[in-house]
C-alpha cells in the first residue's frame, strides 16, 4: 500500500479528534432533611446534639474485664443522637438525550442507604463507610428528577461515634453510552527504582457493542502537566492494560508528595482497516485510530513500591 492513499484518512481522523469530551459531573448539595429542614452536605444530623447518656446507654457485662453481673455503661459513642432514620430529598434537572447514561455517586452515607429516583426504588447500599455507586438511567427523565435517599442507623451497630446522614458528598455523573464507569481506571508501579519505574493503567470501558472496537489513547503527565508518556490502543470490549516506562521518576513518600496523571481518552469509530493503517504509520502522522471522543477521565497515581519484609519490617521506595 503506498503512502499517498493512506493519507486523506490519516488527516480526517485526526481533524475528527477535536470532540469534546461527553462526560459532565455535578455536585448535588442542596437537599431537605425529614422533609422541612435545608441543608447543604455534608450534613451529620447528630453532630450538634443534643448531648445525653441514654444516647449509649447499655447495660452490660464486660467479659474481658472479669465482670459476671451486667450494669449501666455509657459513654461509647459521646452521647450523640445518632441512631434512628432520617430522609434527604433534592431536585436535579436533566435533559435527557438517547444513549446518555446517569450514575450517582455517594462519598459517605451512613447508613443502611435505599435510594430512590422518581419514585422508584434505584438501589441499596448497607455499609456506612464505603463509597457506592448507582446506575439510575433507567429511571431518569427529562425535566426536574426527585432524588430522595433514606438512612437508618441500628441500634447497638457501632462501638463509638459513627456519624449519620450524608456525610460527604453526592454527585450526578453523566456520560455517553461509551464510556469509563466509576473506579474504571486502575493504576500500579510494578516495579520502582531511582532510574526508572513502569506504569500499568487497567481501564474498562462499558457500552459497547459485541464487535465495536475502541480507542485508549492514554498520556501520562508528570506534576508539571507535561507529556512525559503516550499510548494508544484499539480493542473490543473488556478491560485494557496500557504500559509505560518512566525514566527518572519522583517516588512518592510522605515527604515528598509527589502526583502524576494518567489522562485517558475513549474514541469509537475505527475500523480493522483502520486499525492496521494507522497503526502502520502512527509514530510518522502522531494520530490514533478511533474517529470519535466517547469519554475522557483523569486519574492521579503516586509512583511508588510498598514491601513488607520478614525480621525487618516495613519498606517504602526500598528504605526502611
Amino acid at each position: 500500500m503506498k503512502l499517498n492513499r493512506i493519507a486523506p484518512v490519516i488527516t480526517l481522523l485526526a481533524l475528527s479528534l477535536t470532540a469534546a469530551a461527553q462526560r459532565e459531573e455535578r455536585t448535588l448539595d442542596t437537599w431537605t432533611f425529614n422533609g422541612k429542614e435545608q441543608v447543604r452536605i455534608p450534613h451529620d444530623w447528630a453532630i450538634s446534639g443534643p448531648f445525653d447518656r441514654a444516647n449509649d446507654l447499655q447495660t452490660v457485662a464486660v467479659v474481658q474485664n472479669g465482670e459476671t453481673e451486667a450494669t449501666e455503661k455509657t459513654g461509647r459513642s459521646g452521647g450523640l443522637p445518632w441512631m434512628g432514620k432520617g430522609t434527604y430529598e433534592t431536585s436535579v434537572d436533566i435533559s435527557k438525550a438517547d444513549g446518555r447514561t446517569f450514575t450517582l455517586l455517594f462519598d459517605g452515607a451512613m447508613s443502611e442507604a435505599k435510594v430512590y429516583v422518581n419514585g422508584s426504588f434505584a438501589g441499596e447500599w448497607p455499609y456506612g463507610y464505603n463509597s457506592f455507586h448507582l446506575d439510575v438511567t433507567e429511571y431518569v427523565k427529562d425535566g426536574p428528577n426527585a432524588i430522595r435517599v433514606e438512612l437508618e442507623n441500628l441500634p447497638e451497630s457501632s462501638r463509638w461515634y459513627p456519624g449519620a446522614g450524608l456525610y460527604r458528598k453526592v454527585h450526578l455523573i453523566e456520560t455517553a453510552k461509551v464510556h469509563v464507569p466509576v473506579w474504571g481506571v486502575y493504576v500500579t508501579t510494578p516495579h520502582v527504582s531511582a532510574e526508572e519505574a513502569t506504569v500499568t493503567v487497567l481501564t474498562e470501558v462499558k457500552g459497547l457493542e459485541d464487535d465495536e472496537l475502541v480507542t485508549l489513547e492514554t498520556v501520562i503527565l508528570d506534576m508539571k502537566g507535561s507529556e512525559i508518556a503516550r499510548r494508544t490502543d484499539t480493542r473490543k470490549a473488556g478491560e485494557t492494560a496500557q504500559h509505560f516506562v518512566i525514566k527518572n521518576p519522583l517516588l512518592w513518600s510522605p515527604g515528598t508528595p509527589v502526583l502524576y496523571t494518567a489522562k485517558t481518552t475513549v474514541m469509537t469509530g475505527g475500523s480493522k482497516d483502520t486499525e492496521w493503517n494507522i497503526a502502520k504509520w502512527r509514530n510518522r502522522f502522531k494520530v490514533t485510530h478511533g474517529s470519535k471522543v466517547q469519554d475522557a477521565v483523569q486519574t492521579r497515581f503516586g509512583i511508588r513500591s510498598i514491601e513488607v519484609r520478614p525480621e525487618q519490617g516495613f519498606f517504602l521506595n526500598g528504605e526502611r
